[in-house]
């Protein structure tokens, strides 16, 4: 059993590393446009004041909240360790890597980022330890649609960054790439992450992983 928690928390902390590097690297190459969660903090933010970063702190509040209620269930450790460490990776990451200035540079990094970041979902959702408030509600359209990891996503972005452009948010090229790559990436990482976990625990099922439909 605590073999078993180890490796979970291995997978948990490698996937946040990994999601904050993508993070990264999409701010490296930002010329592109931000997230449709970014586009509807600063949508927020110019319609209501305080500042993007107290309204990203804010939307997770509310969607931990709303989730829990959702799910009938209240929010895992992990989640909130994954508020505390994902932003500690992403200014680790920003400090270390050096800013990309011609257009194809810019370009490769946003684009590595968008699958870094991708990647990561999958791999610390895989451990069961606790999703992050917006991968949480991916995770609870899923579950209680019936619905696709890849289509849950893509609605999800799509929903928060209309919301967001309506609220005078900015939107790019960037933000669609990330609307429409999302989904489909972080099925695939999960896919793979829940089936190395499972080889690695040697159970005959993962119990308690997130529903996913393929």
């Amino acid at each position: 059993m605590k073999r078993n928690l180890v490796f979970r928390w291995l997978f948990f902390f490698a996937g946040l590393l990994v999601l904050g590097l993508g993070v990264a690297l999409t701010v490296k190459g930002q010329r592109f446009g931000v997230g449709s969660w970014d586009v509807l903090h600063v949508g927020l933010f110019k319609q209501l004041g305080l500042s993007i970063g107290l309204w990203s702190i804010i939307m997770g509040i509310l969607i931990v909240t709303a989730s829990s209620i959702g799910l009938r269930e209240l929010p895992k450790i992990g989640t909130f360790v994954n508020l505390a460490s994902v932003g500690l990776f992403i200014d680790l990451f920003n400090w270390l890597i050096p800013d990309p200035h011609t257009f194809v540079m810019q370009f490769i990094a946003f684009i590595l980022g968008v699958m870094l970041l991708a990647i990561g979902c999958g791999i610390y959702i895989s451990a069961d330890l606790g999703a992050g408030p917006r991968d949480t509600v991916m995770l609870l359209l899923s579950e209680k649609l019936n619905w696709s990891i890849t289509f849950s996503r893509t609605f999800m972005e799509i929903v928060v960054a209309v919301t967001g452009f309506l609220l005078g948010g900015p939107i790019g090229i960037g933000t669609v790439i990330i609307t429409f790559a999302l989904g489909p990436i972080i099925q695939i990482s999960l896919r793979y992450s829940q089936k190395i976990l499972h080889n690695i625990l040697g159970e005959n099922q993962l119990k308690g992983q997130a529903h996913t439909q393929f």
